[in-house]
């Protein structure tokens, strides 16, 4: 029976985490007793008043500032982070500490040493699965924000089925889709998997990534139908269906850098609330370049010969959605004539009043109309006794003289 094993599963992975938060807590960075530290009581609602005891009062003063409407709107929104190593990690607690609603963080690795030059992770969490890892720290962070974890791999079948469900049912309320995901992962089969879902469900998303070399990242809003999906201008290795696994060398792996993933955390982040809470120009593609700080910015519009069929399908409704839209009509304003004394339509404007020109030029003579006069000559006055300098280098002195 299917529902049987599926349930045999999901058990076995909840007794899995439960095991793994009972070694966490004798590991955790809690007292000599091994007692986890006192996390703060739960904030109902967010407040801005101005105390040391209040954690969201710096982030209310961008209401204040006229930045954000409404930025308690952020309890309202879910988002789902797959991927929670060197970029999702920083992005999960970006978010935590913003007091987003609901964070869903899907991850299938464990905590290595070998993952200690990033941000976020300690070295007592080797050998805890990431999600578990993250969410007790997140959690100490911000015990506000509602948090589910799942540890597995997205790109199996079974596994990918229950991705979708929890990305189409896991939002603030039960039932419904999740608001935004941000896609973290650092390879091109899980990116693949994470743009299918999303095309099928017309699920928004944003995805995220840094280069091998470590000196250069990006960010990419997603709309299905709208702009370019990842299969719309998919890289060479997806392109050309090349196994990412035979590009693998024993004894070689990427660089990594803790400033450039933190940098393409935070431009994903800030992308983010800027989308959710309706401030600012969200970009649809930002790119990073570390060794010349250069931003490159652009926007591609989708593909219509893309190879993901739920694409095009959601470029029909899109088109349908923009047909149906009311145009609003542009009113062009014309262009007044200003002088129609000749058929260039010009004319010629002083750029003193006739009162400063009477007085700088005295008596104006009689001239033809549009012609004005632009200075006159002062007449000359008998100069008065003025002092002048004279260094007399003789002497080694300076004297002052009268005409």
């Amino acid at each position: 029976n299917m529902s049987t094993v599926e349930e045999l599963k999901l058990r076995v992975r909840e007794l899995e985490n439960e095991l793994i938060k009972c070694k966490q807590r004798r590991s955790a960075e809690g007292d000599a007793t091994g007692k986890e530290p006192q996390a703060r009581a739960r904030i109902e609602k967010m407040s801005a008043e101005v105390v040391d005891s209040n954690p969201y009062s710096r982030l209310m003063a961008l209401k204040r500032m006229g930045i954000v409407e409404d930025y308690e709107k952020i309890r309202t929104f879910a988002v789902a982070v797959v991927g929670v190593g060197g970029v999702g990690s920083v992005t999960a607690e970006m978010l935590t500490r913003c007091g987003i609603g609901k964070l869903l963080l899907f991850d299938y690795d464990k905590v290595e040493l070998a993952n200690m030059n990033r941000l976020f992770f300690q070295p007592h969490q080797a050998g805890l699965s990431k999600v578990e890892a993250a969410e007790h720290t997140l959690r100490n962070i911000n015990p506000d924000v509602k948090f589910e974890i799942h540890n597995y791999n997205i790109t199996t079948v079974d596994n990918f089925a229950h991705f979708m469900a929890r990305i189409s049912k896991g939002g603030m309320e039960e039932g419904k889709p999740v608001d935004l995901l941000l896609s973290c992962v650092d390879n091109f089969e899980a990116r693949m998997a994470i743009n299918t879902a999303c095309n099928e469900l017309g699920q928004v998303w944003m995805e995220s990534g840094v280069s091998e070399n470590a000196v250069s990242g990006h960010i990419q809003l997603m709309i299905p139908g709208e702009t370019a999906c990842f299969a719309c201008a998919p890289p060479l290795v997806v392109a050309a269906n090349i196994d990412e696994k035979t590009l693998k060398r024993d004894g070689v792996c990427a660089a990594s850098l803790p400033t450039t993933m933190g940098v393409v955390a935070g431009l994903l982040v800030q992308n983010t609330l800027k989308y959710l809470l309706g401030f600012g120009t969200v970009s649809y593609y930002l790119g990073y370049n570390a060794m010349q700080d250069f931003f490159p910015t652009m926007a591609m519009k989708a593909n219509p010969q893309c190879s993901d069929s739920h694409c095009r399908n959601q470029q029909v409704e899109y088109s349908k959605k923009e047909a149906e839209r009311p145009k609003q009509e542009v009113v062009v304003e014309e262009e007044q004539v200003v002088h129609e004394d000749n058929e260039w339509g010009i004319e010629l404007v002083s750029e003193v009043t006739e009162e400063e020109l009477q007085a700088a030029s005295g008596p104006v003579p009689d001239l033809p109309e549009g012609i004005h006069v632009a200075y006159s000559i002062p007449e000359k006055k008998p100069l008065k006794s003025l002092p002048y300098l004279d260094i007399t280098f003789e002497h080694c002195a300076l004297q002052y003289r009268e005409f």
